[in-house]
C-alpha cells in the first residue's frame, strides 16, 4: 500500500515536470499571436508615414462611425436579450417552451446576409416600399419619407436582430442557475416580480451579460459584408479600402492596430463591468423554478413580446431566402454554387480538425505541465477570436509574405529558380487564419471536458506504467470524444461563416459559400446568392439547438 502512495506521488511530480509540453505549448502560443505582433510591427515601421492622413480624414469618421455601431448594438442587444430570458424562464405563458428553443435560431444568420435581405426588402425598388406606394398613389421618393436602411441605423437595427442571442443565451443561462431562495427573499421583503429582477436577478446576472454583449461588439467590430453593402464606414470598411482599394498596406496595419487597441479596451471594459463578481451557491438544494402563470391576454401578450424578436432575426430573412433560392436554383449552380460549397466544406474540415488537434494539446499540457505558464498560454491562446478578420488577414499575409520571399531568395540563389508565391495567397494561409480565429471555440469546449476527467486518472495510468503521451492518446482521448466532436462542429460551421478572412486571403479565383454570396450582393443579384446563404444558414442551425439543449437543461434542481 505505502509503495503504491508512493508511486502515485512520484507520478504526479513528474507531472508537475514536462518541459516537452511546455515547448509545445510555446510553439504553438507563438504561432497563434504571430499575426498581432506582425501587425504592430508593420505599423509602427511602415515605409510611409500615414499617421497624420489617417488622423486627419479616414479615422475620425471611421472611429466614431464603429463607436456608435457597437454602442448602439450593445444597448439593443442587452434589452431585446435580457428582457426575452427574463420572460422565459420565470414565467409561464402560451408557446413558452417552444419560443425558449426558437430565440437562439437568428444566430444561425450571419450579419451579411441580414444585410443582403433587408436591403432587398426596405430599398426603395424593393417590396414594401413598393406596396406603399402603390397603396398611397405615390410615384417618387419626394413624396413621402421612409427610413433608409442603408445607414448606421439601419446597421444598428440588422445587427442586433441576429446578434441579440449572444445575450439571451449568457442571461438565460444565468437565470436558470440563480438561486430561488435569493429570489424569495426579495418577495418577502416587499419587492415585486419586476422589483425583484431589477434589484437581484439583474446584479447577479451582470457577470454573464458583460460577456454576452462583449461577444455582440466584437462581432460588429469584425464585420465586413454587412457594413460595406449598407455604406457605414467602420474601421473593418476602412481597412479593407486602404488596403485593396488604395494599395496602402501600410496604412491598413495602421488602422489595424487602431482597432486592436479598440479590442484592448473593450476586453478591459468587459473584465471591469463583471467587478471581479464570483456568484456561489451556498446550499447543495436545489428546486425547480416556480413558474408564474401569465393567462389572459397579457400571456398572449408577452408570447408577441417574445417572438418578435425571433420574427425579425430569423423568419424575415430566412423566407425571403428560401424564395429566391427555389426561383434561382439554376443561375446559383450556374455561377459556381457547387464549386462553391465544396470549397467551404473542405476549408471548413481542414480548420476544424487543426483547430481541436491544436486545442486538445493546449488544454492538456496544464494537466502534464503545472506551470504557470501553460495555464496562461492556455488562456492567450484564445486571444485570436477576438481579432476581427480584416486586422487577421494583414497579421497573416505579412509572415507568410516574408516566409515565402525567404524561400523563393534561397531557391533563386542554390538552385536558380523562383518558387514564387507558396504560402501566402493559398488554402494554407485560409486554414491558418481560421484556426487563429476559432480556436478559442475549440477550447471552451475540450477544457470543459477535461474538467469532468479526474486527475487522480492521470496519475494511475502513470504509476501503470503510460506516459503523458499515451495516457492522452489511450485514456483521455476515447473520454473526450464527444466533447471534441462538438468542438470540431462549432468551429466547422464557424469557419463556414467566414467572410473578412476568406475575401481577403483566398487564393486567385477561388470562391467560398461567403465569398460566392459576397459576389453575387456586389452586383445586386441578392436572389442569385440566395442558395449559397440559404446553405450557410442551414448548417448554422445544428450547433446552436444542441447549445441551447446543454444551457437550458443546465439547472441542477429541475425544468428551466
Amino acid at each position: 500500500m505505502l509503495d503504491s502512495v508512493r508511486r502515485l506521488r512520484g507520478a504526479r511530480r513528474a507531472q508537475s515536470h514536462a518541459p516537452g509540453w511546455s515547448l509545445t505549448t510555446a510553439v504553438i502560443v507563438a504561432i497563434i499571436t504571430l499575426p498581432v505582433a506582425a501587425v504592430l510591427y508593420l505599423a509602427l515601421t511602415a515605409t510611409q508615414n500615414d499617421w497624420p492622413h489617417l488622423v486627419g480624414t479616414v479615422l475620425p469618421e471611421a472611429l466614431n462611425t464603429t463607436l456608435l455601431l457597437g454602442l448602439g448594438t450593445g444597448i439593443v442587444t442587452v434589452v431585446a436579450g435580457t428582457s426575452t430570458a427574463w420572460l422565459v424562464t420565470m414565467y409561464r405563458f402560451p408557446g413558452r417552451a417552444l419560443l425558449d428553443r426558437l430565440l437562439v435560431l437568428p444566430l444561425a444568420i450571419p450579419t451579411y446576409i441580414a444585410a443582403y435581405c433587408y436591403s432587398d426588402l426596405f430599398d426603395y425598388a424593393g417590396p414594401v416600399q413598393t406596396e406603399l406606394r402603390a397603396l398611397f398613389g405615390w410615384t417618387t421618393a419626394a413624396d413621402y419619407w421612409f427610413p433608409s436602411v442603408r445607414s448606421l441605423g439601419g446597421a444598428v437595427f440588422i445587427m442586433s436582430a441576429v446578434l441579440y442571442p449572444y445575450v439571451y443565451l449568457a442571461a438565460r443561462a444565468t437565470f436558470v442557475q440563480q438561486s430561488v431562495c435569493a429570489l424569495e427573499v426579495a418577495r418577502t421583503l416587499g419587492r415585486t416580480s419586476m422589483g425583484a429582477f431589477w434589484s437581484v436577478a439583474l446584479p447577479l446576472a451582470r457577470p454573464a451579460l458583460a460577456a454576452g454583449v462583449a461577444l455582440v461588439v466584437m462581432e460588429t467590430l469584425n464585420d465586413l459584408g454587412a457594413v460595406q453593402y449598407l455604406g457605414v464606414e467602420t474601421l473593418s470598411a476602412s481597412i479593407y479600402a486602404t488596403w485593396l482599394q488604395r494599395s496602402n498596406l501600410g496604412g491598413a496595419a495602421q488602422l489595424a492596430a487602431v482597432m486592436l487597441a479598440l479590442i484592448v479596451i473593450l476586453l478591459t471594459v468587459e473584465r471591469f463591468a463583471r467587478g471581479g463578481a464570483k456568484i456561489h451557491h451556498t446550499t447543495g438544494r436545489y428546486r425547480a423554478i416556480p413558474f408564474q402563470d401569465i393567462e389572459g391576454w397579457r400571456g398572449y401578450a408577452a408570447a408577441l413580446l417574445c417572438s418578435l424578436p425571433f420574427v425579425v432575426g430569423f423568419i424575415v430573412p430566412f423566407l425571403l431566402l428560401a424564395k429566391f433560392a427555389m426561383g434561382h436554383v439554376s443561375v446559383a449552380v450556374e455561377g459556381g454554387f457547387l464549386r462553391a460549397a465544396w470549397n467551404s466544406i473542405f476549408l471548413a474540415t481542414l480548420a476544424a480538425a487543426a483547430a481541436v488537434g491544436l486545442a486538445l494539446l493546449i488544454s492538456y499540457a496544464p494537466r502534464v505541465a503545472r506551470t504557470g505558464f501553460t495555464r496562461f498560454a492556455a488562456r492567450a491562446s484564445g486571444f485570436g477570436y477576438a481579432l476581427p478578420g480584416t486586422v487577421l488577414a494583414i497579421g497573416v499575409l505579412i509572415p507568410l509574405a516574408g516566409l515565402d520571399n525567404t524561400i523563393d531568395a534561397w531557391f533563386r540563389e542554390v538552385f536558380g529558380i523562383s518558387t514564387g508565391l507558396i504560402i501566402s495567397g493559398s488554402i494554407a494561409a485560409l486554414v491558418y487564419a481560421y484556426v487563429i480565429r476559432f480556436l478559442a471555440v475549440a477550447l471552451g469546449g475540450i477544457e470543459a471536458g477535461l474538467e469532468r476527467i479526474s486527475p487522480n486518472l492521470d496519475a494511475a495510468a502513470r504509476t501503470l506504467g503510460e506516459t503523458a503521451s499515451s495516457a492522452l492518446w489511450r485514456i483521455h482521448l476515447p473520454l473526450l470524444l464527444p466533447a471534441l466532436g462538438a468542438a470540431g462542429l462549432l468551429v466547422f460551421v464557424d469557419a463556414l461563416k467566414e467572410l473578412p478572412a476568406t475575401l481577403l486571403l483566398r487564393p486567385f479565383n477561388f470562391e467560398t459559400l461567403a465569398t460566392h454570396v459576397y459576389a453575387f450582393a456586389a452586383l445586386e443579384q441578392v436572389e442569385s446568392g440566395a442558395l449559397g446563404a440559404l446553405s450557410i444558414v442551414l448548417a448554422g442551425l445544428v450547433p446552436l439547438i444542441v447549445l441551447h439543449h446543454a444551457i437550458a437543461s443546465g439547472r441542477a434542481g429541475g425544468e428551466g
